[in-house]
């Protein structure tokens, strides 16, 4: 059966979109998932589903969250395989993990504003686009860097979502 991993966009951040892992298990696992196992408690999934539209997938889950929960989450879902490649393709393997973050779009951005996001980024930061993600360096850590992900989501007029290396290392070990 294929694995996936959802990220979940704004849960459980300052008291707002409250969901416990505990019951959003239990949510994913009354929709048919299997073997469904969440990390930390910003809205990580890993899981098995016999479905393979991945669209599919996170209109599942968004509605699942919708219906018991009364408000809207957006929902990422990747698979096992393009978790390898983001840490096979990491353009900056000697960063550590917790300075190094990966955007993830819902589709690949075009027409990104390039000389908007030089004007705010620091000097020692250092981003690059691939496909449906963005590898983003970030030295001095993510928490006072202006390239923050509402940021990202306004510039380029798109939902987005980001995690740590650390985090899709860890969630890429669970799913295997």
């Amino acid at each position: 059966m294929p694995q996936y991993i959802a990220l979940l966009r704004g849960i459980n951040v300052s008291g707002h979109k409250l969901i416990k892992m505990a019951e959003l298990k239990e949510l994913l696992m009354g929709i048919g998932f299997k073997n469904v196992q969440t990390y930390i408690q910003s809205g990580n999934v890993v899981f098995e589903s016999d479905e393979k539209s991945i669209s599919n997938l996170e209109l599942y889950i968004m509605s699942g969250i919708s219906g018991k929960y009364g408000f809207y989450v957006e929902v990422m879902v990747r698979t096992v395989n393009e978790f390898s490649r983001i840490v096979e393709t990491n353009p900056f393997p000697d960063a550590e993990g917790n300075k190094l973050y990966i955007t993830f779009f819902r589709e690949a951005p075009q027409n990104i504003p390039f000389e908007e996001l030089n004007k705010v980024k620091s000097e020692s930061e250092v981003y690059l686009f691939h496909d449906r993600i963005m590898f983003f360096y970030c030295p001095e850590g993510y928490g006072i860097t202006k390239l923050s992900n509402p940021f990202i989501e306004k510039k380029l007029k798109t939902v987005a979502t980001t995690r740590n290396m650390n985090t899709i290392v860890k969630l890429l070990g669970m799913a295997q």
